[in-house]
């Protein structure tokens, strides 16, 4: 019998097919005192193995490339952590095994994690993963893992390592979905990038039996279990609709009356240009910086090392808009040359700006290096700044950019309810905001976004978060200045009108979702966009916001 369940739609399309569950293996190794001669054999063991998986991290990611490699050079960063190694060491030389010292001592990080108000839990299942990949090899079992199969299915898990997002073969993996996680969890991410539908945060997910037909819809978040036949033409007939929909829409983002709303990528790196150019992406909004260092060891990379990668990026969008944020370091994006190891609570702490604030030298590197990249091109290019509180921050990113001879708009990135409560302030320092809602959302409802029972504050519908929108977009237009977005809500077509009608003045997204807003945008007049974004900030839950919303756009 037919049954619905909902979760999290995170990345657009219909799968429909069998289910196959993650491969997973049992990795509690067993408690065994070992003599004292064997403490070298052991400790040179540990070492072998975590330098194997993050060598094979590392290779996944060069694989991947893009924000994916971005995300797996962070891993490989935990594995060959050197606190990690000493406190390994340190459990082997009173009698654990290698594979034991490794499970206790992420364990025990992993703890540590948790009792930090859980603003890093996301990156707990990051570590797990780390976990469970050592002490697989050492004890000799299959790394956990996507299972073989010789026909596509709809892969389930708990939840999806970004080593094992990152490579999944989308030949045979028609779709995913997932009990845990959220849309903005690095497996959400990575799955928009592949183009592969998603659902995430599905209770019971893992209970589906082996070989279930199931049809992911993963722009509505509806998981159908059993489909009958009608019900999977009919959403494959959604399906085809969808296709005709995208490849009519062409051109400049606008509305259908053509009030422009331009449609720019969000990028990690060169390696994901080629996917924004083949969607129509007029330019980016969103290119994240961080993949450099993350590869960068135990310091910055140079200037002329930085400099060379900017320009493969600039070059590839003559006359068009390249966004930078400069490097957001911390939090979930740790730097042992740069952020405190000891901080009570990363989210809240030294953060983004605030880190380059304290290591004035990197961000004098690295806004040079732009300045150089950009020498004699015929670019717009813009830099921003992570994490601003407020007008002296603005300030101070502005001047260090005036100092480094940099010729291009600064900006300030509104991921604070502060910033976004005093955003006419801020912009009497720069020339343009960008709204991070993802990281917005977690500081305005204090819920990690990575913790999948708390994906209901996550979401970009919520009315709270628009009001936010609205307030820093207003404030811009007050200002003869831009507002865009460049978080994971402008890759949701019906919320990406909304938005517009907010009067943000410019989309950021993944590659993959540019074609779908595209074409929504396309169907809808201004007024129309207007009164759907009053009808959903006036709702009193993200559901009815989307509701209403719906209603509006849809004439009824």
């Amino acid at each position: 019998m037919e049954t619905t369940l909902r979760g999290v739609g995170v990345s657009h399309g219909v799968a429909i097919g069998e289910v196959r569950h993650m491969r997973t293996a049992e990795l509690e190794p067993p408690t065994e005192q070992i003599p004292r001669e064997r403490v070298p054999h052991e400790r040179e063991r540990a070492r072998q193995a975590m330098e194997a998986v993050a060598a094979d991290l590392v290779a996944r990611g060069n694989l991947a490339g893009g924000e994916a490699q971005a995300v797996l050079e962070a891993q490989a960063m935990m594995a060959r952590d050197p606190e990690l190694s000493a406190d390994v060491e340190r459990r082997i030389a009173v009698g654990s095994t290698a594979e034991r010292a490794v499970h206790d001592s992420l364990c025990a990080y992993r703890a540590l994690l948790a009792g930090a108000g859980e603003y890093l839990a996301g990156r707990v299942a990051d570590l797990d993963d780390v976990r469970n990949r050592i002490v697989a090899r050492l004890l000799g079992v299959p790394m956990p893992g996507v299972p073989d199969s010789d026909r596509p299915f709809v892969l389930v898990a708990r939840d999806l390592a970004p080593a094992d997002t990152a490579l999944l073969d989308t030949s045979l993996v028609l779709g995913f979905v997932t009990e845990e996680g959220g849309p903005t969890s690095h497996s959400a991410i990575l799955a928009r990038a592949l183009g592969v539908p998603a659902v995430v945060a599905l209770e019971g997910a893992v209970e589906l039996a082996e070989g279930t037909v199931v049809a992911v819809d993963g722009s509505t978040g509806e998981v159908s279990v059993d489909p009958s036949p009608e019900q999977q033409e009919r959403l494959a007939g959604i399906a085809r609709e969808r296709k005709a929909a995208l490849a009519s829409a062409v051109g400049p983002g606008a509305t259908s009356d053509g009030h422009k709303v331009p449609l720019l990528a969000n990028i990690g790196g060169p390696a994901d240009v080629a996917a924004a150019l083949e969607a129509g992406a007029e330019g980016v909004g969103l290119f994240r910086t961080e993949f450099l260092f993350l590869d960068g060891g135990r310091k910055a990379p140079s200037e002329k090392k930085q400099a060379e990668v900017y320009r493969q990026v600039l070059e590839a969008f003559p006359e068009g808009r390249v966004v930078v944020r400069v490097l957001d370091a911390g939090a979930d994006k740790p730097l042992g040359f740069l952020t405190p190891a000891d901080e009570p609570n990363p989210a809240l702490g030294v953060r983004g700006l605030r880190t380059l604030l304290g290591h004035p030298e990197v961000l004098r590197t690295q806004l040079r290096a732009l300045s150089r990249a950009a020498d004699g091109l015929p670019v717009y290019l813009e830099v921003m700044a992570p994490m601003v509180a407020d007008r002296a921050d603005a300030r101070a990113f502005a001047d260090a950019c005036r100092e480094a001879g940099l010729r291009a708009k600064f900006g300030a990135m509104v991921e604070v309810p502060s910033a976004a409560l005093r955003a006419r302030s801020i912009l009497q320092e720069v020339e343009f905001l960008s709204l991070g809602t993802n990281d917005l959302a977690q500081y305005t409802f204090a819920a990690d976004r990575q913790v999948g029972a708390l994906a209901r504050y996550q979401d970009p519908w919520q009315p709270a978060l628009l009001d936010l929108v609205a307030t820093a977009a207003e404030a811009a237009g007050a200002e003869g200045k831009g507002c865009g977005v460049c978080g994971e809500a402008a890759s949701d077509p019906l919320l990406a009108c909304v938005l517009a009608g907010l009067g943000v003045t410019s989309l950021s997204m993944g590659a993959a979702a540019i074609p779908y807003v595209r074409a929504t945008l396309a169907k809808h007049t201004m007024a129309q966009c207007e009164r759907a974004a009053a009808a959903a900030r006036a709702s009193e839950s993200a559901d009815r916001a989307r509701a209403a919303a719906q209603s509006v756009l849809s004439g009824e």
